[in-house]
């Protein structure tokens, strides 16, 4: 109970240094500021409706591909980097390149592809494709070293193959696992791929950006709205299949 609290203190310390640090006991809240947003802002504007859905339509795709292919690279090489199928002079180094996939976000990786091949979905795609391969691995490694350890050396024991191992009892004992850390990434997804469009990766999100470059706030407000119904619409939907397979 003591050294909880000393944590909790600590804790608290921390806390009030990062607020002074970054000096917002200086800022203010603007009356006019939100007025003016407001005016702006409201009513949305029904102008651009189909400009937001074909956006939308557009990250959806991108999330949906980026997603599949972040997959399809994540799943074998979480296999490599699981401490109980493959020896850790395999394991470190795919580790390690799994922990360079996802230590830039997204949208640093959306950056980086628009200046190598231009503006457009292809970059955005690439993006969640990168980060979805490092976030998706940590997570399946994880899930396959979560496996009873007794289970998989009884097997070997008794002469059962790696690829046996895998085929029969590592991949669909972690099933559950994998769909459900997929479903979340592919919503997860969704949200980002809305934001890369800011710097030109395609999507609703360079339709964002070019209206509030112009300061026309009723029309970034039904962008906005498109974008909240569709996330929560996939979210419900995603959990929904969560509880089916689980």
């Amino acid at each position: 109970m003591a050294r909880a609290k000393v944590i909790a203190a600590l804790l608290a310390l921390a806390a009030l240094a990062s607020f002074i640090a970054l000096d917002l006991y200086h800022s203010t809240f603007s009356r006019q500021g939100l007025r003016w947003l407001l005016e702006l802002s409201f009513p949305p504007s029904g102008s651009v409706l189909g400009i937001a859905l074909r956006g939308l339509w557009e990250t959806m795709h991108i999330a949906y591909l980026g997603t599949l292919l972040g997959l399809g690279i994540a799943l074998p090489l979480s296999l490599l980097a699981s401490r109980n199928l493959f020896p850790r002079r395999i394991g470190i180094p795919v580790r390690m390149l799994l922990s360079a996939l996802r230590v830039l976000p997204a949208l640093l990786w959306a950056i980086i592809f628009v200046m190598l091949f231009g503006l457009g979905p292809l970059a955005g795609v690439l993006a969640i494709t990168c980060y979805t391969a490092g976030y998706l691995g940590k997570l399946f490694y994880e899930s396959f070293e979560a496996l009873p350890k007794d289970t998989l050396e009884a097997l070997e024991s008794m002469g059962a193959s790696r690829l046996q191992l895998l085929r029969f009892v590592v991949i669909p004992e972690s099933a559950h696992a994998l769909l459900g850390h997929a479903l979340f990434m592919f919503e997860y997804n969704v949200r980002h791929s809305s934001v890369i469009g800011i710097v030109g990766a395609g999507g609703i999100g360079f339709y964002l950006s070019a209206y509030l470059k112009f300061f026309e706030y009723d029309k970034v407000l039904t962008l906005l709205l498109v974008i909240f119904v569709a996330v929560v619409g996939i979210d419900a939907l995603s959990a929904a299949a969560r509880r089916r397979f689980a």
